[in-house]
């Protein structure tokens, strides 16, 4: 594959359509759950897509090389989408100072083990949650930088993570519950 993605970035890097439609078809898929993961409506989150393409193929001679492509392209995706929700849907943000005893109460999501189904969770969780958490867990992000992105305080954004992972838990629990009912009918 890295062969193949080698030629047609290079073809797509001189304006070649058919190799710039191929990099849509590779990683359009990849993309589209990751503006999804962004915002809860599939048709917003394929606009957020095209837009993220088509920038991504008017600035591809901004890419280093092939190499680098897919992370770049998912910069800019996560980028238009973080964009996308801050122009269409207001964020209520609970401004509030981060604790201990807040920290105290989440407890490791990782230590659950289920199928996930991401898309799923992401359509029900608040989206304030949502951003913070995907902004930390998926993108690497620092409190400082998240709150600079989202225009909040680095608080807000540790306690916005702290709830997310409450949130989780609660969701887990929750759908641990009905398994448990469910089975016993």
């Amino acid at each position: 594959m890295n062969r193949d993605l080698q030629h047609i970035f290079s073809k797509a890097k001189k304006n070649d359509r058919l190799a710039q439609k191929r990099l849509f078809e590779m990683f359009s898929g990849k993309m589209l759950s990751v503006a999804n993961s962004y915002i809860n409506n599939r048709d917003d989150a394929e606009d957020v897509l095209m837009n993220a393409f088509y920038k991504a193929f008017t600035k591809l001679e901004d890419c280093k090389n092939y190499k680098s492509f897919p992370f770049w392209l998912r910069k800019i995706v996560v980028n238009d989408a973080i964009s996308f929700i801050r122009t269409n849907k207001h964020i209520l943000y609970a401004e509030t100072e981060f604790t201990d005893s807040i920290a105290e109460q989440t407890e490791d999501v990782d230590a659950i083990s289920q199928d996930i189904d991401l898309e799923v969770i992401f359509r029900e969780m608040p989206i304030g949650y949502k951003l913070v958490f995907n902004l930390s867990v998926f993108e690497e992000k620092k409190h400082q930088e998240i709150a600079e992105i989202l225009n909040i305080s680095e608080g807000t954004s540790k306690s916005q993570l702290s709830k997310a992972k409450k949130w989780l838990t609660d969701y887990f629990n929750q759908q641990n519950t009905k398994q448990n009912a469910e089975s016993e009918i």
